[in-house]
C-alpha cells in the first residue's frame, strides 16, 4: 500500500504542483524507496538467519509505518525523499525474515501454497491502496491519506507480537544458529548459477511489477483518459488478478509435485509460462481502444500470476540450503528492489523520450522474455550452492540439510 499511495498522489496535480515535478523527477521519487531498500537487504538476510525472525521484524515495521505517516507532514521534495529512503530501509527486512520462517516451517509440497498465501498481501496491497489513497486523496488530501495509510498500519503489530514465538530463547541456541549460517558464505551463493538465475528472473518479474505500482496510475490517467479513481479501481482489478492466479497456480504446482512429478521442472514451467503470458502487456500498449488497452492491462499482470509462487520457490526455497535461506534471499531482493528503482526512473525517462507509454511497455516485454529464458537454463538441482564440511562441527540435532543435495 505504501508503494501505491506515493503513485497516487504523483496521479494528483496538486501533490505533483505542490513539488514542483517533472517527469523525470516523479520516476527517480517512485524509485527512491527501492534504493536504500536494496542496499539494507543483504544486511537484514544476515541478521535473520542469526537472531530469528520476531523482533528484527517488528523492529523495522514500526519505523517504516511512522515514516509513511511523517510522509503527510513534509513540505519539501528532500524531505520527501528522506521518508521515502527511510521506509525503504526499514521495510527490507520483510522478505528475508518471511522466507526465513518458510524455510523453518513448510515442507515442498506446502511451500507453493503458502508463497501463494505470502503473495496474495503483497499483491492485495497495491490492488486495495490504490483505490483507497485515490478516495482518501480525492475526498482529503495527499497529506490526509499518507498520515492516515501510515497508522493504520501499526494495528499489525500486535497480534505479530503476541502470537509469533521467538526463534532463539538461549545464547546456545544463537551461537548454534551463527555457526550453521556460516557454512554456506556468500561466496558459495556468488559461485552458483542457480542463484544468477534467481537474480535475472527477480529482476524481470519486478522490473513488470514495480511498473504496474509507480506508473500504472499515471499511464491510465494521461494516456487513456481515466480519472484518478478508476484508474484506481482497474489498479484494483489487476492485483487483484495476479493475487488470485498467484495462489491458484501455487497451489495446483503443489498437488502435482504431491503425485510425484519433479519439483524444480513444475516450477520452471509455471514461471516460463507466467512470462510469457506477462508478455501480452504489449498488446494494450498498441490497440487504439481505451477498453482493450485496459483489458489487456489487467490479463496481462494477471497472467504473471503462473510465476509467482514458482519463481519465489525456485529462487529462494528449493535449491537454497536451508541455513543460508535469509541471505539468500536479502540477495535476491537486491535485484528485486534494483527493478524497481529500474523500472521506475527508466519509465520516467524513456515516457519523457518517446512522449507515450509505448517505450516503457516494450522494456517490459524484453525483460519477461530474458526472466522466461533464465528460467529455463539456470535453475538446475547440480548448480545449487555448495555447503561447507564447517556444519559438520555442529551437533547432531541442530544439522539441516538441503532439500537439493
Amino acid at each position: 500500500m505504501d508503494r501505491t499511495s506515493l503513485s497516487a498522489a504523483l496521479a494528483d496535480w496538486r501533490f505533483v504542483h505542490e513539488f514542483a515535478l517533472t517527469n523525470v523527477q516523479r520516476g527517480w521519487l517512485n524509485s527512491t524507496v527501492f534504493w536504500s531498500y536494496g542496499l539494507v537487504q543483504m544486511p537484514m538476510g544476515w541478521l535473520v538467519d542469526r537472531y530469528g525472525v520476531k523482533w528484527p521484524y517488528a523492529i523495522g515495521f514500526s519505523l517504516w509505518r511512522l515514516a509513511a505517516a511523517a510522509t503527510g507532514a513534509v513540505t519539501t521534495l528532500e524531505a520527501l525523499i528522506l521518508m521515502r529512503l527511510i521506509i525503504g530501509a526499514a521495510e527490507a527486512v520483510v522478505i528475508p525474515a518471511t522466507y526465513r520462517y518458510l524455510a523453518d516451517h513448510f515442507e515442498e509440497t506446502r511451500k507453493g501454497t503458502a508463497l501463494g498465501i505470502f503473495s496474495i498481501g503483497g499483491k492485495m496491497g497495491p490492488a486495495l491502496g490504490a483505490p483507497i489513497a485515490a478516495w482518501m486523496i480525492t475526498a482529503g488530501s495527499w497529506k490526509l491519506m499518507f498520515v492516515a495509510t501510515g497508522l493504520a498500519g501499526l494495528l499489525w503489530l500486535a497480534p505479530w507480537l503476541r502470537m509469533v514465538n521467538n526463534d532463539h530463547r538461549s545464547g546456545k541456541e544463537l551461537a548454534v544458529a551463527r555457526q550453521r549460517a556460516a557454512s554456506v558464505p556468500l561466496r558459495n551463493l556468488l559461485a552458483s548459477p542457480v542463484v544468477w538465475g534467481g537474480l535475472i528472473t527477480n529482476f524481470c518479474y519486478s522490473y513488470f511489477a514495480f511498473y504496474c505500482m509507480t506508473w500504472m496510475p499515471a499511464y491510465l490517467v494521461e494516456q487513456r483518459g481515466l480519472s484518478l479513481e478508476k484508474s484506481g479501481l482497474y489498479t484494483f482489478f489487476s492485483f487483484v488478478g495476479i493475487a488470485i492466479v498467484a495462489a491458484l497456480a501455487g497451489w495446483a504446482s503443489d498437488r502435482i509435485i504431491a503425485r510425484g512429478a519433479d519439483a524444480v521442472f513444475v516450477r520452471k514451467l509455471f514461471v516460463i509460462a507466467g512470462f510469457v503470458g506477462g508478455t501480452t502487456v504489449l498488446l494494450g500498449a498498441y490497440t487504439p481502444s481505451a477498453g482493450m488497452a485496459l483489458f489487456w492491462n489487467v490479463l496481462s499482470l494477471s497472467l504473471l500470476g503462473l510465476a509467482t509462487a514458482n519463481n519465489l520457490a525456485l529462487s529462494k526455497l528449493i535449491l537454497i540450503p536451508k541455513q543460508a535461506v535469509g541471505l539468500n534471499t536479502g540477495l535476491q531482493q537486491v535485484a528485486t528492489s534494483l527493478a524497481g528503482g529500474v523500472s521506475a526512473s527508466l519509465s520516467g525517462w524513456l515516457l519523457h523520450l518517446g512522449g507515450s507509454y509505448r517505450f516503457p511497455m516494450l522494456a517490459i516485454f524484453s525483460f519477461l522474455l530474458l526472466g522466461a529464458t533464465s528460467t529455463a537454463i539456470l535453475f538446475r538441482r547440480k548448480w545449487a550452492p555448495k555447503v561447507n564440511d564447517l556444519e559438520l562441527t555442529l551437533p547432531a540435532a541442530a544439522q539441516t540439510g538441503c532439500e537439493c543435495r
